[in-house]
């Protein structure tokens, strides 16, 4: 999972989808359809089928990562599941992309404090076993100013603590240290890579996630510690004496893999050719059973497409439920997504994707332009019996919209309560028992609401092909 993007690029996304079309007739959605509504929206909060999806995903398959044995079982279950639940069209769409494969990993404080620490590889790391002294950083800009050479022989230890906040903004900063800091321990001479996990809990399970290696550098060995662990690491450094570390990671690339996009359709009555795309993403890492991320994303999306087709009366447009491949390793499943069906981007009326856990939905918000902004205040007013605010001009799409964004693609947020988010994320601890049924009955509902009204509106939202930016001299 990636936090949404940020209000910044959103703002430019809103501008590039809606500039010169301020003459758009109204969109507004009909009274009906806001009658129909409120009865999906109860309905759905009185229905435990996105907890049972979830259940089903991360019971009968667990966890998913992706080009693994259990990726294939993860699209075999979703084209089923989708079949099950009745959906009108259920498809595969490939999505091919280097394979990570994670097998053994340990670390171990040697010498006179000798000691293990728990820890696991961060994804995209090399194997390798490496036995040198740590040097601590508080935070990525310290390494990054160390001078080149100045670690030789020895293992950076960045040590920054994540701060908590309920939409996660905390998370930009821990992600950048696993991102940008094996590159900035490369190029100041060290043999290894450690971080405090980008986690916000204090229990010895070490969060993990991808990294990536600046072209020309030589990868080494990187990982993640459990937060007691580094706390432990950093206590053994304050004693005042080197303190060395022999780490052993055995993980790589390992090829190519081809996965797939599930896609399911409940199909429009009078529109089918435009569709309302919601979704999750069907990987997960391989530590728990990726219920929060994103299990429960997959399973209360594909329970609000479900909910939608039981109606009498379908909307005009067709609801789209996408379970994307490998978001975890760089959000192959949506730029695919955006590849194969950006060229249609008009008939892609909006699209929001649930990828932040099961925590109760708090705010809404769209790229809406001036002239939907009525019918995007409409959908507001009928999640507000939901607990939902309405904030328009802020946030951003998901991390597998943001490809369909930047082509042109309208986008809406149901900004989910991550204060616990990152206690779990990308660690053991994200299994099934951690969702709470209630919650996620809210966020079906939400979902289910917004669709269903977004594809019932007079009028678009603003989806447009996006300007190239323009070419400087």
């Amino acid at each position: 999972m990636r936090v949404m993007l940020s209000v910044a690029i959103a703002t430019c996304l809103f501008a590039a989808a809606t500039g010169g079309h301020a003459a758009e007739r109204e969109t507004r959605i009909p009274d009906k359809a806001i009658a129909t509504a409120a009865q999906l929206r109860e309905t759905a909060l009185k229905s435990d089928l996105g907890y049972r999806i979830t259940e089903s995903l991360t019971t009968e398959v667990g966890p998913r990562l992706a080009g693994s044995e259990a990726d294939a079982r993860a699209v075999a279950w979703a084209v089923a599941k989708f079949k099950e639940l009745g959906f009108d069209k259920v498809w595969t769409e490939p999505v091919t992309f280097p394979k990570w494969e994670r097998r053994s990993e340990s670390a171990h404080v040697v010498g006179a404090n000798a000691q293990p620490l728990h820890l696991t590889a961060l994804g995209g790391s090399p194997a390798g076993t490496v036995e040198g002294e740590i040097v601590r950083f508080a935070d990525l800009a310290a390494l990054e100013a160390a001078p080149a050479g100045s670690l030789a022989g020895k293992i950076a230890f960045i040590d920054y603590r994540m701060e908590r906040a309920r939409d996660g903004a905390g998370y930009g900063p821990g992600s950048r240290v696993r991102s940008r800091g094996p590159s900035a321990a490369i190029r100041a001479g060290a043999i290894g890579y450690l971080m405090r996990s980008a986690g916000t809990d204090s229990h010895r399970n070490p969060h993990t996630g991808i990294t990536r290696f600046d072209e020309g550098l030589t990868p080494i060995p990187s990982a993640a510690l459990a937060v007691p662990d580094a706390d432990q690491l950093g206590r053994l450094l304050a004693l005042g004496k080197p303190v060395k570390v022999k780490l052993a990671l055995d993980c790589g690339w390992d090829g190519t893999y081809t996965s797939q996009n599930v896609i399911g359709e409940i199909r429009g009555s009078s529109k089918p050719n435009e569709v309302v795309v919601i979704g999750g993403h069907l990987d997960s890492w391989d530590l728990g059973t990726g219920a929060i991320d994103d299990g429960a994303g997959v399973g209360l999306t594909m329970a609000a497409g479900k909910l939608i087709g039981d109606l009498k009366q379908h909307p005009a447009r067709t609801i789209r439920v996408v379970a994307f491949a490998n978001e975890e390793q760089g959000l192959h499943g949506g730029k695919a997504y955006a590849e194969a069906h950006m060229k249609d981007v008009l008939k892609h009326q909006i699209g929001a994707e649930s990828d932040f856990g099961a925590g109760r939905i708090y705010a809404y918000s769209s790229s809406a332009p001036a002239y939907a902004k009525g019918a995007d205040a409409q959908i507001a007013q009928a999640l507000a019996p939901l607990g939902i605010e309405y904030t328009p001009g802020q946030g951003g799409p998901g991390p597998d919209i943001g490809p369909s964004a930047e082509k042109g693609m309208a986008w809406a947020r149901l900004a989910q309560d991550g204060t616990d988010y990152f206690d779990l994320h990308h660690t053991p601890d994200d299994t099934f028992d951690k969702i709470d049924p209630q919650a996620l009955a809210q966020n079906v509902a939400a979902y289910a609401v917004f669709a269903y009204l977004a594809a019932s509106a007079d009028g678009d939202f603003g989806s447009r092909p996006a300007t190239p930016p323009a070419a400087t001299k």
